[in-house]
């Protein structure tokens, strides 16, 4: 894991429901502007500091456990993806995974960190 902010942020956090997820979004960011749902997507405008942030949740993705959240921009509270998964995992009480590194050619797209308890832990996550 480098120092450098990640151009976006993707996480993966286990069995918690949309309204979960929305309210620690909202206790994270300035404003949660709600926008369109379509199924099991749904889309917001997180606003950190003045800066918009498109965030996308799509529930029940690898498996029905899982809820992806991607915020599509930089200007998070947080620099990596780890970071993120950090902070949703201690204040969603759930374990939380994301990528080992932000994506690069050549990087293992199994290799992920799982945060749980405090704990962080590298796994093989096989999500296809």
């Amino acid at each position: 894991m480098t120092d450098t902010r990640h151009p976006d942020i993707e996480i993966y956090i286990k069995n918690c429901s949309l309204q979960q997820i929305e309210d620690w979004l909202n206790s994270c960011a300035d404003a949660l502007i709600v926008g369109k749902k379509s199924g099991e997507i749904s889309h917001y405008t997180a606003v950190f500091a003045e800066a918009k942030i498109p965030v996308m949740i799509h529930e029940k993705v690898v498996g029905k456990a899982w809820c992806s959240v991607w915020f599509d921009g930089d200007a998070t509270p947080w620099a990596t993806d780890l970071e993120c998964a950090r902070a949703a995992s201690a204040a969603l009480n759930t374990q939380i995974r994301c990528i080992a590194s932000g994506w690069q050619e050549g990087d293992d797209p199994d290799e992920w960190w799982k945060v749980e308890n405090g704990e962080t832990s590298q796994i093989q996550w096989h999500t296809q």
